[in-house]
């Protein structure tokens, strides 16, 4: 039996399958990674996100900010990978995804049950009145977004560095890594802190972990009981004909 046929057979017969993506299911959508040789810290400066520097310098990190998130990755839409996840929940068998990505490509594809772990790019929030804004209500230009209600630096609603994890999405995922008895991986490293911590929690409460990298990542040999070496959407893709 297949690596993909036998991940088939465990994740139909799951009774709480949870799902943990990375930058490399949105890949085959068009978004780098951001680590790695063709990542976008190899091209960017990190510094741009960093917390302090952007509200200390905006006219600095907005224009390169926007050009990335929202002008480059605005056009990227859902792919097979991601439609086979929302395929799976509409089945009643993957119960939630805890996902570091920010593009919202899963709530696109139609999953519901979505853990953000680093945030969405969708709204923006206030650094000064703490007011949200959806970003479609926005008008993005080159000079940094200011709040309509008091005139605070907006930033993009995912996480900075300098931030601490959203403490609603940190709660549901620590419970679903808890509960789940399949745990798979898509498209992630292994090496962000501290999402990287989830899989192994999922792994020392019993849980089955199938893995889906092109590469070999930090978990493989450390907790991978299934490794499916392949692009996301043709495994996920053969996972769905199977199940």
């Amino acid at each position: 039996m297949s690596n993909i046929k036998e991940a088939a057979k465990i994740i139909t017969n799951a009774k709480n399958l949870v799902a943990f993506t990375g930058a490399g299911i949105s890949v085959e959508s068009g978004i780098p990674p951001f680590r790695g040789v063709d990542g976008l810290w190899a091209k960017y400066d990190p510094m741009i996100l960093d917390l302090d520097f952007y509200k200390r310098s905006p006219d600095k990190s907005w224009p390169i900010i926007k050009e990335l998130f929202f002008d480059f990755f605005g056009n990227a839409k859902p792919n097979a990978a991601h439609y086979g996840l929302a395929k799976l929940e509409q089945m009643g068998i993957l119960k939630s995804i805890i996902t570091q990505n920010i593009d919202n490509l899963h709530q696109e594809a139609g999953n519901k049950e979505v853990y953000e772990y680093h945030g969405n790019s969708v709204q923006f929030v206030c650094t000064k009145c703490g007011a949200m804004h959806k970003r479609n209500d926005l008008e993005l230009t080159n000079d940094y977004p200011l709040c309509s209600k008091c005139g605070g630096l907006l930033k993009p609603d995912f996480i900075f560095f300098g931030e601490g994890i959203p403490e609603d999405a940190m709660s549901k995922s620590l419970l679903a890594a808890q509960t789940a008895d399949i745990f798979l991986i898509i498209g992630t490293t292994g090496e962000i802190m501290p999402a990287s911590q989830i899989p192994y929690l999922a792994k020392q409460n019993n849980a089955t972990i199938i893995e889906i990298n092109i590469e070999k990542s930090k978990f493989t040999d450390a907790i991978t009981d299934i490794f499916i070496q392949e692009k996301a959407t043709k495994a996920m893709n053969e996972i769905i004909v199977n199940v």
